[in-house]
């Protein structure tokens, strides 16, 4: 199994910038697709981005598009997720979330189901 712990979460103004990480265990994290998603008071668990296990591909909610880039560095276990320009609505529980290679990643990758670990989440809150 694959254990991810989130960190890099806080409380930011408006405008600026948070880079969140994703430490997994183990020696199989590159053979892992990655995803982040989340979850704001009263509301359900919503996409941000996802990549591919090798990183080629990188999907964005389109909220994010532009603001937000998901990245990955195999060789240290570790997943990404850059937050620039910060707005209030930004402001949510961040999970992290990996899942086991599929041929239908392409298609799900922003659904929960085609995840199968999740960490336990980090807060980011933006102040206006």
């Amino acid at each position: 199994q694959v254990q991810l712990v989130e960190s890099g979460g806080g409380l930011v103004q408006t405008g600026g910038s948070l880079r969140l990480s994703c430490a997994a265990s183990g020696r199989t994290f590159s053979r892992h697709d990655m995803g982040w998603f989340r979850q704001a008071p009263g509301k359900e668990r919503e996409f941000v981005a996802a990549i591919s296990w090798g990183g080629a591909s990188t999907y964005y909610a389109e909220s994010v598009k532009g603001r937000f880039t998901i990245s990955r560095d195999n060789a240290k276990n570790t997943g990404y997720l850059q937050m620039n320009s910060l707005q209030p609505e930004d402001t949510a529980a961040y999970y992290c979330a990996a899942g086991d290679r599929a041929v239908a990643f392409s298609r799900n990758y922003g659904h929960p189901g085609a995840y199968d670990y999740w960490g336990q989440g980090t807060q980011v809150t933006v102040s206006s």
